[in-house]
């Protein structure tokens, strides 16, 4: 089944032979960087592009075109290789368009040497970008994966480069376009014509590139050989360098980064970005996404296993006379022994991916910064307000069921897309946790609280304000932490003129943002309107709320995020029974949260049931109170 991958994801490689499809409605060139295990490409050696078509385990097009294909062989790949980066850019010096934003999205697709199609991604939301990585192949822990990138650069080509460590970005780059320029400037790369079905380097003018490589580097002008494929022809996946009709050989410890030939110890940001902090971010999901599929594949081999069984036994059942005795009961007897091999070794590789699993998120979890550390993190300790908002916000952590006590935090990009609906009505609340409905709403606000004051501390001060609905007061206790420290924009609104007197201000603050955004003026608002990012807090919703305030809040909740007003919901859904069909709009644009871990989160890829827990903070610990300290004190400096 081909996997459709979004910006940021990734997805494993079940073979090391791919041709990669491209497809751009506008003529354009392609290439490949090859980098190592920190992405930075040493020398311009280690670039594939069309004056220099050929690198160990990549073939890209020779001329810029719509459609691309381009070869690729990881098992050719230098050792020293862990990163093949596929960047498109637009042509210059010619009458096409000057930014991928005027051009249709750029379409890319893996397929297998049998033509089989594993991944595809579109390249959307680019606007002023001239060049961009489309895909990166990135080894890790011995396997590779291929990750959708779409990061694009508005410098184009040279900013590109520049941004792979490659010294003279602004000289190679030039190079590369030169090949599909006519005029001197092509003289910069090797002629891209074929005589007699060879590949002629130009002699006349070499390429400033083409000096002495390392010793141990491999040659980049070796001809092609006279059987090559063409443009758009068959790919021809084999190593320029390695005898035909061979199998490549087994892997060896000596190609493992550790010595005893296991996979290295895990690293802390080892994974594609362009920032420690988008690199843990990506790390997380992955190790998300590997916990998924090898859960996955262990329920599917026992499920194997158990249908088998069931399919042995029907058959040694099937024959009344055989029913009895003891030949019967060896059959069983064996069949089940298969049975529990099958499950045992299924369950052997399960135990060794969530060893490599659990040592990782062991490295991962003391470096991630405070948006995505737990609370008893040391990160917290030296907590300062930050300058800038990060990318990613914790809610919280999942686990599955076979993979206890491994936690994979649970990472939302900011600014939140969608609401929050913090559930005080949860059904999976473990036996004697709580002794009344009272102490689970308790449970929720406090629930809520702790994610309003991590929200408020990762973002700079002033950037986020937050308030609070409390139609019946019943939130005074969990609240505290807030009014205490005076972090709020105001203090809890109460009874049903506080929940219009909010609701009021919050909508006419997202209609004049929208108003103003159309028009090109977003930055004439009124004086009275707070251009701060907006949290609202809802606590016992619906109560207090009439049918014109339900309406505010749908409106806000729709409207709201794509001009910074968020939602987070403390609810029990069932006391909003008498409401109807009304309120479910609401709920289905929220994301359900519990005060309790609770089984209701599903993936994506193979719909697990994820149990998640809150995001709380330890008993007893007063950080919470450290953080809005300082929080407090960057608002006073602020103002």
């Amino acid at each position: 089944m081909t996997a459709e991958l979004v910006r940021g994801q990734n997805h494993p490689l079940p073979q090391v032979r791919l041709e990669i499809r491209i497809s751009a409605g506008v003529p354009v060139l392609a290439g490949a960087t090859l980098g190592d295990e920190n992405g930075t490409v040493h020398g311009p050696q280690r670039v594939a592009h069309p004056g220099a078509p050929t690198l160990p385990g990549v073939e890209v097009p020779r001329q810029a075109a719509a459609e691309h294909r381009l070869a690729v062989d990881l098992s050719a790949v230098p050792e020293a290789v862990h990163r093949v980066g596929v960047f498109l850019a637009l042509p210059t010096g010619t009458t096409g368009p000057l930014r991928f934003g005027a051009v249709p999205a750029p379409r890319t697709a893996v397929h297998g040497p049998d033509g089989t199609e594993i991944a595809r991604y579109t390249v959307g939301g680019l606007e002023t970008e001239a060049a961009l990585i489309a895909l990166e192949l990135y080894r890790r822990q011995g396997a590779w994966k291929i990750r959708a990138m779409g990061q694009g650069y508005a410098d184009g080509l040279p900013a590109l480069l520049a941004d792979q460590g490659l010294p003279e970005a602004d000289t190679l780059a030039a190079a590369i376009h030169g090949t599909t320029n006519p005029g001197p400037t092509a003289a910069y790369g090797h002629d891209t014509h074929r005589a007699n079905g060879t590949h002629r380097a130009n002699d006349a003018v070499r390429n400033p590139y083409d000096t002495p490589a390392p010793e141990n580097a491999p040659a980049l002008d070796t001809p092609a050989p006279a059987d090559a494929p063409t443009l758009g022809g068959p790919i021809d996946y084999s190593h320029p360098r390695r005898p035909r009709h061979t199998a490549p050989p087994p892997p060896t410890p000596a190609a493992c980064p550790a010595s005893d030939g296991q996979p290295a110890p895990p690293v802390a940001g080892d994974a594609v970005g362009w920032s420690m902090e988008e690199r843990l971010y990506n790390q997380v999901w992955g190790m998300f996404e590997d916990l998924a599929r090898t859960t996955a594949a262990y329920r599917s081999a026992v499920d194997f296993a158990d249908t088998r069984l069931e399919k042995e036994l029907d058959q040694a059942l099937a024959d009344p006379r055989a029913r009895l005795g003891e030949g019967n009961a060896a059959v069983r007897e064996a069949a089940q022994i298969r049975r529990d091999q099958l499950a045992g070794q299924a369950r052997a590789a399960l135990d060794r991916d969530l060893a490599q699993l659990t040592a990782e998120s062991e490295v991962v979890e003391p470096a991630l910064p405070p948006a995505y550390a737990r609370w008893d993190s040391p990160a917290w300790h030296g907590y300062r307000v930050p300058t800038d908002p990060p990318m990613a916000l914790r809610l919280g952590d999942l686990h599955l069921p076979e993979s206890l006590p491994l936690r994979i935090p649970l990472l939302v990009r900011l600014p939140l897309e969608h609401g929050l609906w913090i559930d005080s009505g949860a059904t999976a609340v473990p036996e004697g946790s709580f002794a009344d409905s009272a102490a689970l709403r308790q449970a929720a606000m406090e629930t809520a609280v702790a994610l309003a004051t991590r929200l408020l501390a990762v973002h700079p001060a002033g950037e986020l304000a937050v308030r609070v609905i409390d139609p019946a007061g019943a939130a005074t206790r969990a609240l505290w932490p807030l009014t205490g420290a005076a972090v709020l924009a105001a203090p809890p609104a109460t009874g049903a003129a506080g929940v219009t007197e909010v609701l009021e201000r919050l909508t006419r603050r997202v209609d004049l943002v929208q108003m103003a955004v159309r028009g090109g003026a977003a930055g004439s608002l009124p004086d009275d309107v707070d251009t701060a990012r907006q949290l609202l807090i809802v606590n016992d919703f619906p109560h207090g709320f009439d049918d014109r305030a339900i309406t505010r809040l749908r409106y806000l909740a729709d409207e709201g995020p794509a001009v910074g007003v968020h939602l987070v919901l403390v609810a029990d859904r069932a006391d909003a029974a008498a409401y109807g069909p009304l309120l479910d709009p609401l709920w289905r644009s929220l994301m359900r949260l519990t005060p309790v871990p609770d089984e209701h989160l599903a993936d994506p890829w193979v719909g697990h049931a994820w149990t998640y827990e809150p995001a709380l903070v330890p008993v007893g610990s007063r950080i919470v109170e450290q953080v809005l300290g300082e929080v407090a004190a960057a608002l006073i400096k602020h103002k």
